[in-house]
């Protein structure tokens, strides 16, 4: 595994909330976070079935377009009772002509929840794969995750994404009534960032 020395590390999303989070926890080494909005990068199209194979797609089009480190993150919540779903395609189901709606993604998953007759608790978790893609195309991958439930009503209004309808195993709180501060701490974002910092910092 590569070790990072440079002073500036392109994060491959246009989310200003993932790249936030990332901005958060990247704070403590002095690293400058660049977003692809500010070195205005399309976003590639996401045509695999995996998480590493999505973040691969994006971190190698971030650095072969700008000759830096590229980070990319894919994530999204998989539900046991929904054989995975959403998955991969966790954005995929918020997307409406007006942009992306996570209110409808939410009920959707509980409405096929319901509809599967599989008793509760409907355990669930949040992944996400981390890519580190070079400039000479070599990668390093780090994946993380957190364990939960599905709740239902929606709770709290932090965050983004699912965040309301999870649950994580050991809080009273879903990720949506969280302190962002709290969130991070445990997200599955920081389980995989956890892994890159040793990894490319250590």
């Amino acid at each position: 595994m590569r070790k990072f020395t440079g002073d500036t590390l392109l994060v491959a999303t246009h989310n200003a909330g993932k790249l936030e989070e990332i901005w958060t926890l990247l704070a403590p080494y002095g690293v400058t976070v660049i977003g692809a909005a500010e070195k205005r990068l399309p976003e590639p199209e996401e045509t695999e079935t995996t998480f590493v194979g999505n973040a691969r797609i994006k971190a190698h089009a971030a650095a072969k377009a700008t000759g830096l480190p590229a980070l990319s993150d894919d994530s999204g919540i998989v539900i046991d009772a929904l054989d995975g779903a959403p998955g991969v395609y966790t954005a995929d189901w918020a997307e409406t002509e007006t942009g992306r709606d996570f209110t409808m993604a939410m009920t959707r998953a509980h409405d096929m929840l319901a509809a599967s007759k599989h008793p509760q608790p409907w355990t669930a978790r949040f992944c996400c794969t981390l890519v580190l893609a070079w400039p000479d195309g070599r990668d390093d991958v780090f994946d993380g995750t957190v364990e939960g439930w599905i709740v239902w009503p929606m709770r709290g209004n932090q965050g983004h994404g699912y965040d309301p309808i999870f649950q994580p195993i050991g809080h009273e709180l879903t990720f949506g009534e969280m302190d962002r501060w709290e969130k991070n701490r445990i997200s599955h974002r920081a389980d995989a960032f956890e892994k890159f910092v040793a990894g490319c910092f250590g």
